[in-house]
C-alpha cells in the first residue's frame, strides 16, 4: 500500500512512497526498509515516540523514536536467546528481573520456564506496555502470568531498593540512545550485581559485533573488573541492523560456563515451551565468534590481565 495522505506529518517523515525506512546514527550509511500496509498506532508518550505499523511481510512492527524493536515475523528468535541463555545457564533460576522489555516478549519466555517461579519486569514506559497488548498480543501474553509482578518505573530505582534479590537479571533495552543509554554504561551493571544473589546471572543486550564492536569491548572489559565470568553471545534476526544481535553475559559464580548449558531442554520440553529458535546446539555455538571479534575478545582478556598483573603489583610494592 501506498502511503496513506491522512497519516500525521511525523509518520510521513519516516514513510515514504509506502515504505517504512529505519536510519540511525549508530549505524550509519545503512538503512533498514519494510514495506508498509497500515498505521495502527502512532503517538509521543512521556520519554519517546511509539508507532505501530503493520507490514507486507513481517507482521506488526514495533519503533521506538523511528528504530524498529520488534516484529512479529521474527521476534522469537531475540526473545527467546536473550531469555534461555541466562536461565539454561543458571542451576536454579527462580526468581527473575526483567528491566524493559514491555512489548512482553522477554517477559513470555521467562514464565515458560519450568523453574522460574516468579518474575517481576519493570518498565518505565507504560505506553508501551498497553500499545503491545493491543497490537501485539502473541507477545504480550506474558502480562497475563500469575507468576509475574509488573513494575511500571525506573529500573536503577527499583534495584536500589532490591539488592540481593534475584536469580537472574535480564536487561532488554533499545539500543544506546535517548532512555536506554545509561543502560550500557558500568554504573548500571553495578547495580545489576547488587541486585542479584550469590552465583546469580545477568543478560543484557549486547549490540551488533558488525557495528559496535568498540562499544561491545569497552562493555566487556568493565565487565570483566565486576564479575568472575563474562562472555557474549549472538544470535541472528532480519530486521536487526545488519541481521545480527549480542548478548552480554556476566555471573557471580566463579564456576559458571555459559557454553556448556547447566539445563538441557529435552525435545518434550522444547515442545511445550514452543520455542522455534533456542536448543542447546544453538546455545553452545552462540559463543563462537567471528575471527575479527573473537580478536578484540581475546585482547580484552589480556588488557584484563595486565591491568590486575600490575594493580597486584603495586599492592604487594606497597
Amino acid at each position: 500500500a501506498s502511503a496513506a495522505p491522512d497519516w500525521p506529518a511525523a509518520v510521513m517523515e519516516q514513510i515514504k512512497d509506502g515504505w517504512f525506512t529505519e536510519s540511525c546514527a549508530l549505524w550509519p550509511g545503512q538503512a533498514m526498509s519494510l514495506q508498509v500496509e497500515e498505521v495502527l498506532y502512532n503517538k509521543k508518550s512521556k520519554f519517546q515516540d511509539v508507532m505501530v505499523f503493520k507490514s507486507k511481510t513481517y507482521g506488526n512492527v514495533l519503533v521506538l523514536d523511528g528504530v524498529i524493536q520488534c516484529t512479529e515475523r521474527d521476534e522469537f528468535a531475540y526473545q527467546e536467546m536473550i531469555a534461555n541463555l541466562p536461565l539454561c545457564s543458571h542451576p536454579c533460576p527462580k526468581k527473575v528481573l526483567v528491566i524493559g522489555g514491555g512489548d512482553g516478549g522477554v517477559l513470555r519466555e521467562v514464565v515458560k520456564h519450568p523453574l522460574v517461579e516468579s518474575v517481576v519486569l519493570c518498565e518505565i514506559d507504560e505506553d508501551v506496555i498497553n500499545v503491545s497488548k493491543k497490537f501485539l498480543p502473541g507477545m504480550a501474553k506474558g502480562f497475563f502470568s500469575p507468576k509475574l509482578t509488573l513494575h511500571v518505573g525506573d529500573g536503577f530505582e527499583f534495584m536500589k531498593q532490591n539488592q540481593d534479590a534475584f536469580d537472574i537479571i535480564i536487561t532488554d533495552s533499545s539500543d544506546p540512545v535517548g532512555p536506554a543509554e545509561s543502560l550500557f554504561k558500568e554504573s548500571y551493571y553495578q547495580l545489576m550485581k547488587a541486585a542479584l544473589r550469590s552465583g546469580g546471572i545477568l543478560c543484557s543486550q549486547g549490540e551488533c559485533q558488525w557495528l559496535h564492536l568498540e562499544l561491545i569491548k569497552e562493555m566487556r572489559t568493565f565487565c570483566k573488573t565486576l564479575f568472575p565470568v563474562v562472555d557474549y553471545a549472538y544470535g541472528t534476526i532480519p530486521t536487526y541492523p545488519s541481521g545480527q544481535i549480542g548478548f552480554m553475559l556476566c555471573s557471580k559464580n566463579p564456576e559458571t560456563n555459559f557454553r556448556e548449558p547447566v539445563k538441557a531442554l529435552s525435545k518434550e520440553e522444547m515442545e511445550t515451551m514452543n520455542l522455534r529458535y533456542y536448543n542447546t546446539e544453538i546455545h553452545k555455538a552462540s559463543f563462537v565468534l567471528p575471527e575479527f571479534a573473537r580478536k578484540v575478545r581475546y585482547s580484552c582478556i589480556y588488557l584484563y590481565f595486565i591491568e590486575n598483573v600490575l594493580f597486584y603489583t603495586y599492592q604487594l610494592s606497597y
